[in-house]
């Protein structure tokens, strides 16, 4: 099965390391994000790769021209400005009718067993499977009646909600809603998925971390130097 890594947005929040390369490039260790990425399904044996590049992708490219891999990358320009949706529906070329693929984001890694979301995903005949997930909580919880704070948790764990957590299963007949450019994923294809029930959700328990600033960053940073390389987003 093919895997789709979105590579193209600005990584404005993470400006401080994105002025000069685009945030699928920062290090987390010794390496980009990205290749730590693709080690993930590397370790399931998928190893088809479709990289969808825009903000400074030469930079991406210069970097698998020197890579040594058994892996197969497509490095695709999707446009500097384009949406999420939008670099998807460019691929469409790549995949035939009623065909499945994976995709994710070049920015956040998961401890999930990619394996079992390809199982879930093909076990319920869905458009599309997306891994959901309960994000850390950075902050105390508040609950609060009539100006008086009635129950008060220090940084629990994790949120009570489920989110987004960036790992998808597609069917191909995802590209017909797909209008354009500057399509969102996220919104109006998700959504509509959504509503004609077509969209599982694939809970995961363990690892999951994105990097959309640079606290992130040294909080990845912080796991890798700890775990002495044996990462769990690899374990």
């Amino acid at each position: 099965m093919k895997i789709v890594i979105l590579c193209g947005g600005l990584g404005s929040r993470l400006s401080e390391e994105t002025k000069l390369k685009p945030k699928p490039m920062v290090k987390v260790g010794n390496m980009p994000i990205l290749s730590h990425i693709i080690k993930i399904y590397e370790k399931f044996g998928y190893n088809e790769f479709y990289i969808a590049l825009g903000y400074k992708g030469h930079v991406i490219k210069k970097y698998f021209s020197k890579l040594k891999t058994k892996s197969k990358f497509h490095l695709i320009n999707t446009g500097a400005k384009t949406l999420t949706g939008g670099r998807l529906l460019r691929l469409k070329k790549y995949f035939k009718k009623d065909e499945n693929f994976m995709l994710t984001y070049g920015d956040g890694l998961s401890g999930q067993n990619i394996s079992k979301l390809v199982k879930f995903h093909l076990k319920n005949k869905k458009i599309a499977t997306m891994t959901i997930v309960r994000p850390p909580v950075r902050f105390g919880e508040v609950k609060i009646h009539k100006n008086i704070i009635k129950r008060f948790k220090e940084k629990p764990q994790i949120s009570s909600s489920w989110i987004n957590g960036g790992f998808f299963v597609f069917n191909s007949k995802v590209f017909d809603l797909i209008k354009n450019d500057q399509t969102m994923l996220e919104r109006k294809p998700l959504e509509k998925l959504s509503q004609k029930g077509q969209l599982c959700g694939f809970k995961h328990y363990g690892f999951w971390q994105c990097m959309d600033t640079l606290r992130d960053k040294k909080f990845l940073e912080n796991i890798y130097k700890k775990s002495k390389k044996k990462s769990p987003w690899l374990i």
